[in-house]
């Protein structure tokens, strides 16, 4: 129980998801609880809003024609302690905007894949539901969790149009075309970097300590980080050198650049900084078993945490305990900045970029906001995310907590208080449009311009706009699911012997990986020779 808490693409729609992308790649930046409320569908006329935080084009209804609803919104961290006080400031403020109370429901990492997934298989009741192409979003509109938002002739209309126009006018389309899955979004994208990359961030103050800083000022690959690694782990037995978890590793998406065409979950991939077409199972790519040998070997050495296979908690949440030297991130600029904030070290944490920049499909939908098909009030969830993407100071209010108690501003710069950290939540890249978050003041103010940098010159993965219907293979994408549950976190966190590895594929094959990787590649090429 929680707390509280196929293939049918036209030439055209495909033609416009490609050239969509490519537009948004030269100037992304510029721009349970128990019971609920059960409300009628409120009027589809909508105006402008005109509050000096709101963008002009959030839609906005009259609040008093509502009858008053609570919304749930259930997405992965650690709860803070003053998440109730947040949730008043909330319910406040929504009270003459959509007449809404939100329940925010929080559910740790490490716990987070367990009890969605046991939500989703009971039915249980939720509205709005942190979901991405990494964490099962393709496998889970095939479960018929998630409603699709813009279909005219579902249930509830086409949400998106009708609840959602300061979505439509404020998210670059590639989001949008990038994220459907059969020509639906079944989820809203988070506005924000479109480019990837991979890398480290690490403890700049033990950095400094040791005489380190020149060494991680020169590190370009994994193999450079051993050294330092053993200096460290040599003269700071009590840290955990390299913090390493299932999905957060040097075999991360982001990091190995394999792009898995719609569903992390499901084995099949192209390489995103590569050029070939052919989908292949990972261990088909040196990189795979490089990347195994090397970790292995650090974990050998005692550099990567002993209980890296189970651990719970994510790599900034690890940080914030304070015994962590470095840990594995997907980076975009600024990165190291938002997990000092969230983690308390302000000052105190540096990135090291060591990937390429790429753009997959995978990133357009990498952190996005569903609407679940056990909501009682989908029309006012869908008008809450809309609000996300427009709103700044519920957008705000939701991510950063209550200005002069969690943090003083000066215009679009916010500094931290002694009580930040009591509503450090770290989850500004999930909700709504990041182009409206307030600046911390150490980051770099210039923050969004160096976003729209960051997605200029990126690499493009050869499968770019390409998204698989996994509906044709879900039988044997659930039980691959619980194969690749019983090998991937040893495997990728160094914890196991990487000979395990040929075991590993040996029981997806025996499982029918050929079949899923055969409809991969038919959805691929077609998509490919359409366009």
């Amino acid at each position: 129980m929680l707390r509280k808490s196929k293939l049918g693409k036209s030439y055209l729609m495909i033609l416009a998801v490609v050239l969509t992308i490519s537009v948004v790649l030269a100037g992304c930046g510029s721009k349970n609880n128990d019971s609920k409320d059960s409300g009628s569908s409120p009027s589809k006329a909508a105006t402008e809003s005109k509050g000096s935080e709101s963008s002009s084009a959030a839609t906005e209804v009259n609040a008093a024609d509502l009858p008053e609803v609570t919304l749930s919104i259930t997405f992965p961290g650690t709860a803070p302690k003053d998440e109730k006080k947040v949730e008043e400031a909330l319910n406040a403020y929504l009270k003459d905007k959509i007449n809404a109370k939100i329940d925010i429901n929080m559910i740790d990492w490490g716990q987070w894949d367990n009890k969605i997934n046991l939500a989703i298989a009971g039915r249980e009741e939720m509205d709005i539901l942190f979901t991405a192409s990494w964490n099962g979003h393709s496998n889970n509109v095939a479960k018929g969790a998630f409603l699709a938002l813009n279909d005219p002739a579902g249930k509830y209309g086409n949400l998106l149009e009708t609840y959602g126009q300061g979505i439509l006018e404020t998210l670059p389309p590639a989001f949008l075309a990038g994220a459907k899955i059969n020509g639906f979004n079944y989820a809203i994208p988070t506005n924000k970097e479109l480019a990837e990359q991979g890398g480290v961030i690490y403890r700049t103050d033990i950095a400094e300590e040791l005489g380190l800083t020149a060494q991680l000022d020169a590190v370009k690959t994994i193999a450079d980080l051993e050294p330092i690694l053993a200096a460290v782990h040599a003269k700071k037995p009590e840290l955990t050198t390299l913090y390493l978890k299932d999905g957060e590793n040097f075999n991360s998406h982001y990091f190995a650049k394999y792009d898995h065409l719609g569903d992390n979950n499901i084995e099949g991939v192209v390489l995103k900084n590569g050029t070939d077409t052919t989908v292949k199972a990972r261990i088909d790519f040196p990189v795979y078993k490089e990347t195994l040998n090397i970790t292995r070997d650090f974990f050998q050495k005692g550099f990567i945490n002993k209980d890296a296979a189970t651990a719970q908690l994510s790599p900034q949440d690890a940080m914030k305990a304070g015994n962590v030297f470095m840990g594995v991130f997907p980076l975009k600029p600024g990165k190291d900045a938002e997990v000092a904030t969230a983690a308390n070290l302000q000052g105190k944490l540096k990135q090291i970029n060591m990937t390429d920049r790429t753009v997959s499909t995978g990133e357009t939908a990498g952190s996005m906001l569903g609407i679940t098909t056990t909501s009682k009030n989908p029309e006012r969830a869908m008008m809450f995310i809309n609000l996300l993407h427009t709103d700044k100071t519920l957008n705000n209010l939701l991510n950063f907590g209550i200005e002069g108690d969690h943090y003083t501003r000066n215009g679009e710069i916010i500094t931290a208080t002694d009580n930040t950290p009591n509503y450090a939540i770290g989850a500004s890249w999930m909700f709504g449009s990041q182009f409206l978050n307030y600046i911390w003041s150490n980051e770099d103010p210039n923050k969004w311009e160096l976003f729209k940098a960051f997605n200029t010159d990126a690499k493009n993965s050869p499968a770019l706009g390409f998204t698989l219907n996994s509906e044709p293979i879900s039988s044997q994408a659930s039980v691959q699911l619980n194969i690749r549950k019983e090998f991937d976190p040893g495997l990728d966190t160094g914890s196991i012997d990487p000979a395990k590895a040929d075991e590993y594929f040996k029981k997806l094959n025996d499982n029918g990986l050929g079949e899923v990787i055969a409809e991969k590649q038919n959805q691929l090429n077609a998509f490919l020779a359409a366009k």
